[in-house]
């Protein structure tokens, strides 16, 4: 019986996942796919960071330097999958990325200045530095967004 229950759900999940309108990533290198995974480990290793400097969540120093170290690591990865054969759909990312290389290259920059100064902060317990720390680097994350990232309502997936 219970058999006979399941096939028809998951008949249904495999349907309705099939009728999603979300762009996959169909190129051989998945250059899109990989930096959308980084990015979102950006936000899962910051996110934590962020509940600190908010004082949301109390300030443990072994947590806080661990997450700035391991979002200090991933600071250097994605840029590699923006080469000129990564402007394809899914991207969220607006053409200036390839249009104004050196522009892109001095939000990477100060992204990493910023993702830098946060590390060498964090285990500081200087709340003041720590949280100017993490706000700088989310203006970062912000501003590169505003310059370079098309954030419309059809857009599911984020770069």
């Amino acid at each position: 019986m219970q058999k006979l229950t399941l096939i028809p759900l998951i008949s249904g999940i495999a349907l309705l996942a099939g009728c999603s309108d979300r762009i996959k990533d169909t190129h051989p290198q998945q250059l899109v796919s990989k930096r959308q995974a980084i990015f979102k480990q950006f936000t899962k290793t910051l996110e934590p960071m962020g509940l600190v400097a908010r004082e949301r969540q109390d300030y443990v120093k072994a947590t806080f330097v661990a997450n700035a170290q391991a979002l200090q690591e991933l600071s250097t990865q994605p840029w590699v999958y923006f080469s000129a054969d990564g402007n394809y759909p899914p991207t969220r990312a607006k053409p200036d990325v390839w249009d104004k290389p050196a522009e892109f290259k001095l939000a990477q920059d100060n992204y990493l200045a910023a993702v830098n100064k946060l590390a060498d902060v964090a285990g500081s317990a200087d709340m003041p530095a720590i949280r100017a720390s993490v706000e700088a680097v989310q203006k970062s994350c912000k501003s590169c967004h505003d310059q370079f990232r098309n954030d419309s309502a059809k857009a599911k997936q984020g770069d």
